[in-house]
């Protein structure tokens, strides 16, 4: 099922972000050709997905959901640029191909995140592209003004240049991770909720315990990753975070030990979709899928 339904949102939100890239003839060609380069690479659009699926779970239709799944991955996309700069975790490969800066410049790589980001919340905020009640986009907007900034996104990505070379316990571990990788992933899910017209405390509750529990599930699988899979399979250089002395969860636990925090991770997951019926389902396979993948 997961993969069918990956298929199908990923056409989606690809169309959409496809409209959104087009690039105008002139000065800012280039700009928007390294934004574009940027996010119409590939990418397995995860937290699109879990807008989308967050939005059916309480009964809305993908359409409303447009909004969501764009700004996300657009928010998502201008991290990726950003964190491979050389300044940042200095890498040349992402998604099996050339780093933006590589492919164009440090000044365009630069130039092209931040546009994406400001982009997102132009998105957002706009009634045609997001076409909610003002109360529900300015919801939306703070949502992910918060996850992607210095209590969220931002955050844990400092937090992270500050911790290399250093040992971090577990609960150090999971403070990092619930910022630089659960909070764009937890507001993924909060607004397609907010998106369905029909998110109320309760439910958004639900989802919140959900989404955190995928979001950390997703860091430890892919600090697995990094130790089990190859260059080739993951798109990116495998190895990095143990070649830069970056704190993880298999040299912590232990990769057997990360295996199976991943699955209660999984589990947590399931337990707190139980209030919700069959139009959950997508949320719970994603939630099976984030801690089968290999890439």
């Amino acid at each position: 099922m997961i993969d069918s339904y990956q298929q199908h949102c990923q056409r989606r939100v690809d169309a959409a972000l496809d409209v959104l890239m087009q690039a105008p003839r002139g000065e800012l060609e280039r700009l928007y050709q390294a934004m574009r380069y940027s996010v119409m690479n590939g990418g397995k659009r995860v937290r699109p997905l879990l807008a989308y699926a967050a939005c059916q779970a309480l009964g809305g239709a993908e359409a409303q959901a447009d909004g969501a799944a764009c700004a996300v991955e657009l928010i998502h996309a201008y991290s990726l640029v950003h964190d491979d700069l050389p300044a940042m975790d200095d890498d040349d490969l992402r998604r099996g191909q050339p780093t933006t800066h590589k492919a164009f410049d440090e000044a365009s790589a630069i130039l092209a995140g931040d546009g994406l980001q400001s982009l997102a919340f132009e998105v957002l905020a706009d009634p045609l592209r997001n076409p909610h009640a003002a109360e529900i986009r300015l919801a939306m907007l703070t949502a992910l003004s918060r996850a992607a900034g210095p209590s969220g996104m931002v955050g844990g990505q400092a937090i992270d240049l500050g911790s290399v070379g250093q040992t971090l316990d577990q609960q150090a571990l999971e403070i990092m991770h619930r910022h630089k990788t659960g909070a764009l992933i937890e507001a993924s899910v909060q607004l397609g909720a907010l998106a369905s017209g029909r998110a109320d405390a309760t439910s958004l509750q639900a989802l919140h315990s959900y989404a955190q529990a995928v979001g950390l599930a997703f860091q430890v699988q892919d600090d697995i990753l990094d130790v089990e899979s190859d260059t080739a399979t993951l798109g990116k250089t495998q190895g990095k975070d143990q070649a830069n002395h970056k704190p993880t969860y298999p040299a912590l636990l232990g990769l057997e030990a990360a295996k199976a925090y991943a699955l209660e991770l999984r589990d947590q997951a399931l337990l707190a979709l139980q209030p919700f019926d069959g139009n959950a389902e997508p949320l719970r396979e994603l939630a099976r899928y984030i801690v089968e993948r290999r890439s």
